[in-house]
C-alpha cells in the first residue's frame, strides 16, 4: 500500500449515523466491539443490548449514534467500500496501459488489504463481516428509500471506478457496470463459499487463486 494512503482518514456519509462514532471514545468502542460481536454472532443474533453490556453502557447511549443495528452494519459496509475506493484510486494511477490499470484493480479487490493507521476496528474482522453480512445491507424492503438518500454511495463509487477501467480497456463492451458489480459481489461470495460451501468454489481459498480466476474471467469477457 502506498505510504500516503496509510495516513488517509476514511469518511462515511453522515446519512448512515446520527452522531459520528469516531468523534468520541464511546463511539469508537461501539465500532470496535460492534464488528467483533457481529463477526462472532452474525447479524441475526447480534443486538444493541448485547453490545451495550459488552462495553459497559446503556442501549439508549448506542441509539444516540445509530438508529438501529442495520445502520451500524451499513457503516461498516460503506467504510469498506470507501477504503477500497481510496486503494483503487492510488493503486491504478500512473500505470502505463489501461490493461495494467484493470489488472491492478483486480489484484487490489482480491487481496485482503492492509490496515490503515486510522482504522477504527480490526481489518480481518471487517473482511469476514463483509463476506458473511454485507448483502444484508441492501437485500431489504427499505433499499429504495435508503438509496434515494445516498446510503450506498461508496459501493456505487467503487463500481463506477471499476466500470471506467473496464471501458478504458474495451470501449465497445456494452455492460461495464454489470461486470464491475458482478465482480465485486462474486469476489465476496467466493470467499464465503470456499469457507462454508466448498463444492461451490475452487477459486476462493487464496488471494492468488481469486485474482487469477477473476482476471481471466474479466479479460475473456470483454475481449
Amino acid at each position: 500500500m502506498p505510504h500516503q494512503l496509510q495516513h488517509v482518514r476514511i469518511e462515511v456519509s453522515n446519512k448512515v449515523y446520527l452522531k459520528n462514532p469516531e468523534s468520541s471514545e464511546l463511539g469508537r468502542k461501539i465500532l470496535a466491539h460492534g464488528i467483533e460481536m457481529i463477526d462472532a454472532l452474525g447479524m441475526e443474533c447480534f443486538t444493541f443490548r448485547k453490545l451495550a453490556a459488552a462495553i459497559g453502557t446503556t442501549e439508549s447511549a448506542l441509539y444516540r449514534y445509530f438508529e438501529n443495528k442495520h445502520k451500524l452494519l451499513l457503516y461498516y459496509v460503506e467504510w469498506y467500500w470507501a477504503c477500497l475506493e481510496y486503494e483503487l484510486a492510488f493503486g491504478t494511477a500512473n500505470l502505463e496501459t489501461p490493461e495494467d490499470g484493470l489488472r491492478r484493480a483486480v489484484q487490489i479487490v482480491t487481496r485482503s488489504g492492509e490496515a490503515l493507521e486510522s482504522d477504527p476496528f480490526d481489518r480481518a474482522q471487517l473482511l469476514r463481516v463483509m463476506v458473511a453480512e454485507s448483502s444484508k445491507s441492501f437485500l431489504t424492503k427499505e433499499v429504495d428509500a435508503e438509496n434515494r438518500v445516498g446510503l450506498f454511495a461508496q459501493h456505487k463509487s467503487v463500481c463506477r471506478l471499476l466500470s471506467g477501467l473496464i471501458s478504458e480497456v474495451a470501449p465497445s463492451y456494452p455492460h461495464p457496470s454489470s461486470l464491475a458489480s458482478l465482480f465485486l459481489g462474486a469476489h465476496l461470495d467466493q470467499i464465503y463459499f470456499a469457507a462454508h460451501l466448498p463444492s461451490l468454489s475452487d477459486a476462493g481459498e487464496s488471494e492468488a487463486s481469486r485474482y487469477k480466476f477473476f482476471e481471466t474471467l474479466i479479460f475473456n469477457t470483454i475481449r
